[in-house]
């Protein structure tokens, strides 16, 4: 240590631990350390031991109690030379007589010093870094004294060096600032030296080197903050087009109109584009440090046509907090509060290409210091044709992510739903609640259901089939997002496939019950029937609910003391695109010429004398043509002297 105060830390219970401290434990004559006994203090000569117990932690510090000072004319206490103090102390942790733990201190101090002398109009000359190291020792940090692990510090003796002579710092931190790269061909550093490298390194000496900056000089340039500005495809003579699906919604200052919205990794953006025709529902949690205002309400946004529009803004006071307010720490009885943003709604009335107006709605209320709060953003496009609060796209196709229209058209009330299941907490079946199915979007969820060991199995898959069929409140399913409830073409019934249900009898088993159905399979048909300004019109053609049964048996955990099982329960959603016209049905000569098909067989008949055509320009005309009479001679030559007739005629 080379100050006056320390601080270590004892891991484990100090309930009954004794601390105390030893002042030069050495033996003067052979220089070997003391055999420590437990019957010290926790005070030795000028140092005073301080114990903070903890849970599993106790901080030990250890501080000097006399002062720094250089001795004046006539003075005492104090420290009559620069180096003022050099101790040897040792700190042990004792249950009774049985030693636990030792600490071991050298102690090297100098006297605090203040400068009285005359003040030189030298200035201190810094080098250049691109010709000579700046410091040689970068982790000599401390003037006056030793470094603990800075073996190129000189202020360190011998004697300390010893201490740590063997963890060192390494690299430029602990002195190496110049060291060899390994471009240069004495170097030794690299692992897998590569073929080319003796006659493609550096010669050259350590004096040259990139870490000074010889080969770059360290030049910086002003990083650019990218900004939302965008320029627009326009010119003076020529208005704005609109809008597409997907296209960002701009400002009159041609920048992003943005909400915060979630990531892919699920965490808020602020500064999020609001995209054309997307609607969205985000939840941020923030807290009175970290929220931020969002844009302001008085932006006037681009229409579509390069006129703009003013938003028209509704405020209100937030009448239950607890809404928001997700976790509440213990406030003091004056804390700091704000007036914020709890909740801000969009409403975009669109037509065509173009934005008609906006309604926003601001939720104010009161945020504490120690609060956090679950902000919520809901951006919503309607239609300007809309009636009855029901929105009639322009593109009668299904749009990828909007909820799947459903219709129980056998009721009163033709309003239905098609959901999944949406777990919550633990994950079981009595806290899940569901969320409805978005259109071209596959999902895969379910929940855990209790069930006891003497659990009747028909009274069980009654239980299941009941939660999972209460996720299908409808009889049919809208062919288009703009089906209408009064015209039945517009739907397409659901095809439920029951649950098969054996006889299979379990012989008074307990905790054995075949047949459960316990995964729900919804089987989405659909088709792109053509397009409306260039966007994909879907429409669904089908669909299907079927069930797969499974096997529950009762796991027994240690010692079979707990009578509940789990068995999970599933869900999910597929989508199935099909071409919208069935394809023409394959002729009998497509079937023939499909058999000498190169692309489609693994032998290729036609190219069996490829080499010998035009086509082929491996070699030249002459030379194929040549090898090719050459072989054809060969195969001739063998079927002559192959014929009986030829060894007869041989034989003569």
């Amino acid at each position: 240590m080379s100050g006056p105060r320390v601080n270590s830390f004892f891991l484990g219970n100090s309930s009954g631990v004794n601390f105390s401290i030893i002042l030069s434990p050495r033996d003067a004559e052979t220089g070997k350390l003391q055999l420590a006994n437990c019957s010290g203090s926790k005070r030795a000569g000028d140092w005073n031991l301080d114990v903070t117990p903890g849970v599993n932690t106790s901080k030990v510090t250890i501080s000097l109690s006399r002062t720094l000072e250089l001795c004046l004319p006539n003075a005492t206490e104090c420290c009559p030379s620069p180096l003022c103090m050099v101790e040897t102390l040792q700190v042990l942790a004792c249950r009774g007589s049985v030693m636990l733990a030792q600490l071991l201190i050298q102690a090297e101090i100098f006297a605090n010093s203040s400068f009285a002398g005359n003040v030189s109009e030298n200035a201190t000359i810094i080098p250049n870094q691109a010709f000579k190291p700046l410091g040689s020792c970068p982790c000599n940090l401390t003037a006056g004294a030793c470094d603990v692990r800075c073996c190129c510090d000189l202020e360190c003796t011998p004697d300390l060096q010893q201490l740590f002579s063997g963890s060192c710092f390494t690299g430029v931190f602990g002195g190496d600032v110049n060291p060899p790269y390994d471009q240069l061909c004495s170097s030794q550093s690299m692992e897998y030296t590569p073929e080319w490298f003796p006659f493609l390194c550096v010669q050259s000496s350590l004096d040259n080197t990139p870490f000074l900056g010889y080969f770059y000089h360290g030049s910086t340039s002003t990083p650019k903050v990218p900004s939302f500005k965008i320029p627009l495809q326009t010119s003076p003579g020529k208005p704005f087009t609109g809008y597409r699906e997907g296209d960002p919604i701009i400002t009159e200052e041609d920048e992003y109109f943005t909400v915060p919205q979630q990531s892919m990794a699920g965490q808020c953006v602020g500064n999020a584009p609001v995209a054309y025709l997307h609607n969205f529902d985000v939840k941020c949690p923030t807290n009175l440090e970290s929220y931020k205002e969002g844009l302001p309400h008085d932006v006037r946004i681009n229409s579509g046509t390069a006129d703009f529009i003013q938003q028209n803004v509704v405020y209100r006071a937030i009448k239950d907090r607890g809404k928001f307010i997700a976790e509440s720490e213990n406030l003091a009885a004056e804390v700091l509060c704000q007036n914020v943003t709890f909740a801000e709604h969009y409403k975009f009335v669109w037509k065509d290409k173009n934005i008609e107006q906006v309604n926003v709605t601001v939720f104010l209320g009161s945020l504490c210091d120690g609060e956090i709060l679950t902000q919520r953003f809901t951006v919503e496009f309607l239609s300007l044709n809309n009636t009855n609060g029901e929105e009639l796209f322009e593109n009668p196709g299904y749009q990828v992510g909007k909820p799947v229209k459903a219709a129980n058209l056998n009721a009163s009330d033709p309003l239905g739903s098609l959901n999944v299941l949406q777990p919550a907490g633990r994950g079981l079946c009595a806290s899940a609640t569901d969320r409805p199915v978005l259109f071209g979007v596959d999902s895969y969820s379910g929940c855990i259901l209790e069930v006891d060991i003497n659990e009747d199995c028909s009274l069980l898959r009654g239980n299941v089939t009941e939660k999972l069929n209460a996720l299908i409140q409808a009889t049919h399913i809208g062919k288009r997002g703009n089906s209408s409830y009064s015209d039945l073409n517009d739907w397409v019934e659901i095809i439920r496939l029951d649950p098969f249900s054996s006889n299979v009898s379990t012989g008074g088993l307990k905790g054995i019950c075949p047949d459960i159905p316990a995964n729900l399979n919804i089987r989405i048909i659909f088709a792109k029937v053509g397009a409306v300004q260039g966007i994909p019109q879907q429409q669904i053609l089908a669909v299907q609910i079927s069930y797969s049964t499974v096997l529950w048996q009762f796991q027994c955990g240690l010692g079979c003391r707990n009578t509940l099982s789990f068995l999970p329960i599933t869900a999910s959603v597929q989508f199935i695109e099909v071409p919208a016209q069935p394809p023409l049905p394959v002729t009998r000569y497509q079937k023939i010429y499909a058999e000498f098909d190169c692309n489609k067989n693994e032998v290729c008949w036609p190219q069996l004398l490829y080499p010998l055509t035009r086509f082929y320009t491996g070699e030249p005309y002459s030379q194929c043509l040549a090898k090719g009479l050459f072989l054809a001679f060969l195969v001739l030559l063998a079927t002559i002297t192959s014929n009986p007739w030829f060894s007869k005629l041989w034989n003569r």
